[in-house]
Formats: C-alpha cells, structure tokens, sequence
C-alpha cells in the first residue's frame, strides 16, 4: 500500500518540479535536430528526421540517407522568413 502512495508523490513531485517541456513548431523542432547534429550529434532515428522534413513540407524518400535530408532541413530552415540561420 505504500508503494502505491508513495509512486503517486513521487508523480506530483515531478509534476510540480520537473514540468514537461513546451510542445515546439516544426521549425522548432528542425531547428533542434540541426543545433544538436552541429554539436556533433549523430541522428540514430532516420525515420524521426524524415518526418520532422515531411512535417517542413519535404517530400523524403525512405532510402534517400540522412546527409541529404540534414541538408534540405538546413535549406528550408534558411529560407524561413525571419531565420537567424
């Protein structure tokens, strides 16, 4: 019976301490997966970085590798009005 209560404390502390991070645009997130490989990050998921392309409007191929699509994300991002990049 503890464990049950102490779980559910354990649930609100985290809640109230470690609230869930702000749900980001798909620029957002693009802009992330390029902050993250430019710090030398390798992209395991090559399926997660095809979806945040198609979320952009790219049209990816399954096979196409990831190099490429990295770098059609960098483009799109580019030519975002109002990009820093």
């Amino acid at each position: 019976m503890t464990s049950r209560r102490s779980s559910g404390l354990f649930a609100r502390l985290k809640a109230r301490f470690f609230p869930a991070p702000a749900a980001l645009d798909e620029y957002g997130r693009a802009r992330q997966l390029i902050e993250a490989v430019d710090r030398g990050g390798i992209p395991l998921n090559a399926a997660r970085v095809n979806q945040i392309a198609r979320d952009l409007g790219l049209e990816v191929s399954r096979k196409a590798a990831i190099e490429d699509t990295l770098a059609r994300i960098r483009a799109a991002l580019a030519r975002q009005p109002g990009s820093a990049a």
